[in-house]
């Protein structure tokens, strides 16, 4: 059997992979980089995550390396006081049949890349970014950087936010800077103020500005994040920077939440991009995935997720109809459109109104969500977990109840 063509070696592209091996699919991931890896720090697990793990066979290995929270906190970054808690226990669990929790993007990367390794189906090529495709009804050539040429059955473009095989495909351009600043620190737990090591996902919403934090690695170190609405022009991404630099854009939140970012060392900078939501990201036997598809502010905290719930539509369809590969990747589409353009949509929304706002937005935003229960959080966000617009793809057998 031709092999898919997987472009891209991060998360989305090697969840593919392991999708379509667990299907009796053969790939070939085809990385950019001379070694798979992932950079950034922490990322945040949505129930959503876990139904993909188990259908894309990672599922034990996902959950011995994740940390489990407590709760989501929301707090206010002016005051210092708490404005909601969202508890993420048993009753949780129980209504979204998995639990919430937070990992390193590295070791989940991680998990994905030895699980490739170690599947026959699964072939691994770095030093591989791909510049360009062509097909003709029954094979897509992909032309590398290098020049050389690798051919299969389909090719999937999971190469992220700057995508070569979606500037074919879509030729939409440069994504869409936000103006939001986000600046990136891991610190060891011991160096977290004590009263501050809450076993949660903690945000602190300011006028223009939040902060993140929450534990990784087994407790062994704290993830933060800062972000900062300053209306920079222009993507960078991973870009070292000084703590002053930082700094400057919290001057005005509480001593509470300021000692936070004074806890940070070896802060790098991303400008957070996106792009609005396509009606079409198909073009015969090569289809977008993740990123590549439908980029989103990270304010959702579901990329990843995302990406790996693209992972499972797409295996699930092409093993449904292994002799119609054009229509197996409309099908996949059709599962995934509004789902993601939803999530880049809403995105977009709450960084602007639920983590942003100041005054007399920020006393409504606090009174209308310190009026909720836990319940009313759970109908409020059983959209996003509580059905994954998988539940074809995914079986009773395959999920951990």
């Amino acid at each position: 059997m031709q092999p898919i063509i997987i472009a891209g070696g991060g998360i989305g592209g090697l969840a593919t992979a392991m999708g379509l091996a667990q299907k009796g699919i053969p790939s070939i991931v085809l990385e950019r980089a001379a070694e798979l890896g992932e950079i950034g720090a922490g990322i945040q697990l949505g129930p959503n995550a876990f139904h993909a793990f188990d259908y894309l066979g990672v599922g034990d290995a996902a959950r011995a390396m994740a940390v489990y929270i407590d709760s989501l906190r929301l707090m206010d970054a002016m005051t210092g006081n708490e404005i909601t808690r969202i508890p993420l226990d048993d009753a949780f669990r129980t209504r979204f049949r998995n639990p919430y929790a937070v990992v390193h993007r590295g070791d989940l990367h991680g998990v994905f890349l030895r699980a490739c390794r170690e599947h026959d189906l699964v072939d691994l090529r770095t030093n591989s970014g791909v510049a360009s495709y062509a097909q003709d009804g029954a094979t897509v050539t992909v032309t590398l950087l290098d020049g050389s040429v690798v051919s299969g059955r389909a090719l999937i473009g999971a190469d992220g936010l700057w995508s070569n095989v979606r500037k074919q495909l879509v030729g939409d351009g440069a994504p869409r800077v936000s103006g939001h600043t986000t600046y990136r620190s891991v610190i060891p737990t011991e160096e977290m103020p004590e009263d501050l090591r809450w076993n949660a996902a903690t945000l602190w919403a300011g006028p223009k500005c939040h902060i993140v934090h929450y534990p990784l690695s087994g407790w062994k170190l704290f993830n933060l994040v800062v972000t900062y609405h300053n209306d920079a022009a222009e993507p960078v991404a991973g870009k070292p920077v000084s703590h002053d630099e930082v700094r400057r854009g919290f001057e005005h939140i509480s001593p509470v939440a300021q000692q936070i970012i004074e806890k940070g060392k070896d802060w790098k900078l991303w400008v957070l991009c996106d792009r609005d939501p396509i009606t079409n990201w198909v073009d015969g036997r090569v289809a977008l995935l993740g990123d590549a598809a439908h980029p989103m502010l990270q304010y959702f905290a579901q990329g990843a997720c995302m990406a790996m719930e693209d992972a499972v539509a797409l295996s699930h369809s092409i093993a449904a109809t292994p002799d119609d590969l054009e229509g197996a990747l409309d099908s996949y589409q059709s599962m995934r459109r509004l789902r993601t353009a939803r999530v880049q949509l809403q995105s977009r929304e709450i960084g602007q109104h639920v983590y942003h706002p100041a005054g007399a937005h920020a006393e409504l935003r606090n009174a209308v969500m310190r009026a909720k229960s836990a319940t009313d959080w759970y109908d409020t966000i059983d959209w996003l977990y509580g059905s994954t617009g998988l539940e074809g793809a995914v079986s009773a057998e395959t999920r951990r109840r």
